[in-house]
């Protein structure tokens, strides 16, 4: 916790909100401008284009990001005098490295090209969810493009915008952790933001977190998708009123499809989901007819096999992607940690009129697969957790090659049967000779950033 967090946390809770303003103030500054609107109007222009038409945008791009890495950038200017390569060689993305996460984590100061003074910069950080995070920077100008297109697809695309009061629910410590009485949030009054603690929710605190809602009169919410679908379990089952939602968005972990049932049933509106990270080197959004949309001002993206070759189309593969917009901390042929399958290219787009591409699917972090003992490797086993089962979550963990084990925190009617049938269904997707163990537990812990993993490999 730095020294800042802790100066905040010591203030009285009244004093919190003009704490979170003043944060709030710095980051509209940083995010939009002038030009915010017309960028956003842009993006939503761009939809129509087809494959061509973003062929022709994105290379002038990708060749000059290509060359400024080259040149300016001290880790691949290193890396390609080694290997004695000129434009001839950098100029084609297919000659570049995978780049792995620990590398970048290890010396981000050398993926910052040389003409940059980060003194000057937005200072940016992932989650850190299998870790240290790595340090990022981005330039005025790529923070307003990056939040100009998050304005377009994670706000226009769902009937709202950045001037509708919100709450996002998520893992900042936003108030202390040892805190057991309200408030569990703190108003961000330039953000027209309430941002809601993920880590003080529970079935004790549910309905405050829902009153919260009524009193800043918030329009939309936004937040990790486990701790949605923990309110919205607890909304059901405490038959709580809510205010009325435009639409609820998940964010940071994939949204499972017995999460999804549960939060629409809850709140009563459409919920869609997104996909992105701190490094900006892709995102995707969910149109109304279920498709997630990439956004190829973002980045490039491949997928492929672990050997960094490239996977048959269609195929689940490593999420591997090249950042369009941030041209000052380029990360190139970057290995997300994400496994996925992208959809055919299709000029004639989706029934909803975007022709962006389609991410069929994303499974999820690479090693929060199950590997089985011939070295299968099976994501996506949400389904084994579908139908009316008396759950409020669970968390799958392999402990060895030939077995599992699998957290449930009960809700009413939960018994050996119940626990049963998820052993079955699990035996079901797996080899001869593994074990599956059903443990019901009072809650599962979460990562030190607030999220949840719905399968742990260990």
């Amino acid at each position: 916790m730095t020294w800042l967090l802790r100066l905040y946390h010591a203030l009285p809770a009244p004093f919190w909100p003009l704490a979170a303003g003043w944060r709030g103030w710095r980051l509209r500054r940083w995010r939009y401008g002038a030009e915010t609107d017309a960028w956003a109007a842009e993006a939503l222009a761009r939809e129509a284009w087809t494959p061509a038409q973003w062929d022709a945008w994105r290379q002038p791009r990708l060749s000059a990001l290509l060359e400024r890495a080259a040149t300016r950038v001290p880790y691949y200017r290193d890396w390609w005098r080694r290997q004695g390569g000129g434009p001839e060689k950098w100029r084609v993305l297919a000659n570049w490295p995978v780049l792995e996460k620990e590398t970048v984590r290890g010396a981000p100061e050398a993926f910052l090209a040389d003409d940059c003074d980060p003194r000057r910069m937005f200072p940016e950080h992932t989650s850190g969810t299998s870790g240290t995070p790595v340090r990022l920077w981005w330039s005025r100008d790529t923070v307003r493009r990056w939040y100009a297109l998050f304005e377009a697809r994670w706000r226009r695309w769902y009937g709202v915008g950045r001037a509708d009061r919100w709450a996002i629910l998520g893992g900042q410590l936003v108030v202390p952790a040892a805190r057991r009485r309200p408030p569990f949030w703190v108003w961000n009054a330039p953000m027209r933001q309430l941002y809601l603690s993920s880590q003080h929710l529970s079935p004790a605190t549910a309905a405050a977190y829902v009153a919260a809602l009524h009193r800043y009169r918030v329009t939309y919410l936004f937040g990790y998708s486990s701790a949605l679908a923990s309110l919205a379990a607890e909304i059901t089952r405490q038959g709580l009123r809510l205010p009325p939602l435009r639409v609820v968005i998940t964010n940071a972990e994939p949204l499972l499809a017995w999460q999804r049932a549960g939060i629409q049933a809850a709140f009563a509106c459409p919920v869609r989901e997104t996909y992105g990270m701190a490094e900006i080197v892709t995102a995707a959004g969910e149109c109304e007819h279920g498709r997630m949309h990439l956004w190829p001002e973002a980045g490039v993206v491949e997928v492929v096999a672990p050997d960094g070759t490239a996977t048959a189309a269609g195929a689940v593969g490593d999420l591997v992607c090249t950042g369009l917009v941030n041209g000052d901390m380029p990360l190139i042929r970057y290995r997300l940690g994400d496994r996925g399958r992208l959809a055919a290219a299709n000029g004639d787009g989706c029934p909803c009129g975007r022709r962006l591409p389609v991410l069929l699917e994303v499974e999820g972090r690479c090693d929060d697969v199950v590997v089985t003992p011939s070295g299968r490797r099976l994501g996506r086993l949400d389904p084994v957790f579908k139908g009316e089962m008396a759950i409020r979550e669970a968390q799958i963990i392999q402990e060895a090659p030939e077995r599992l084990r699998v957290l449930v925190v009960p809700a009413a009617g939960f018994g050996p049967a119940a626990a049963g049938e998820i052993r079955e269904r699990l035996l079901a997707r797996l080899e001869p000779g593994m074990a599956v163990v059903v443990e019901a537990v009072a809650a599962i812990p979460r990562e030190a950033n607030g999220k949840f993993r719905a399968v742990v490999r260990r």
